[in-house]
């Protein structure tokens, strides 16, 4: 196996890191949970939401001894396989490097908070004529354009008798 060590891969994770943690600290100090300041009536606000599921609040609602323990030790799990995997990525693959730079920040930063509080701390509130999006935060975001680029790459490197059209 061999390591591809990537200055700038790292420090896009540490970016991430560093700003999701910023403003969740603004976030933490402004609202107590549930609380919404709206920033565009009807489309976008600020709601403080505790997170003490898996993403897209999934298993909010379960309630089980140790499950923030449970979650804390699987998404260390998935850290350390991220990690290895994007050790072992060839550099040539760029957009799936950057990709995994953004899931890797954005993994630990929601590892951080399920750690020191037990949840994660989601705020961006997005509601579409009368539907509310998930609440999600800046590591969430990260995670989702990261695992887009992966994807980006993936179709954009498929050899070209693998992309057939029907005719």
């Amino acid at each position: 196996m061999r390591v591809n060590f990537r200055p700038a891969e790292l420090m896009t994770a540490g970016l991430v890191v560093v700003t999701d943690q910023i403003v969740k600290i603004l976030v933490d100090g402004r609202l107590s949970e549930l609380e919404s300041m709206p920033v565009v009536p009807g489309f976008f606000s600020l709601t403080r939401i505790h997170n003490t599921g898996t993403a897209f609040g999934l298993f909010n609602a379960l309630d089980f001894p140790f499950k923030t323990a449970v979650l804390t030790l699987v998404g260390l799990t998935a850290l350390g396989l991220l990690a290895w995997f994007a050790a072992t990525l060839p550099v040539a693959q760029r957009l799936s490097r950057a990709g995994l730079a953004l899931v890797l920040g954005g993994a630990i930063g929601n590892l951080i908070d399920r750690v020191r509080f037990g949840y994660v701390l989601d705020f961006f509130d997005f509601e579409f004529w009368g539907w509310h999006f998930w609440a999600f935060n800046i590591a969430d975001a990260a995670i989702t354009v990261g695992v887009g680029l992966m994807l980006l790459e993936m179709i954009l490197s498929a050899p070209a008798d693998a992309v057939q059209t029907r005719r």
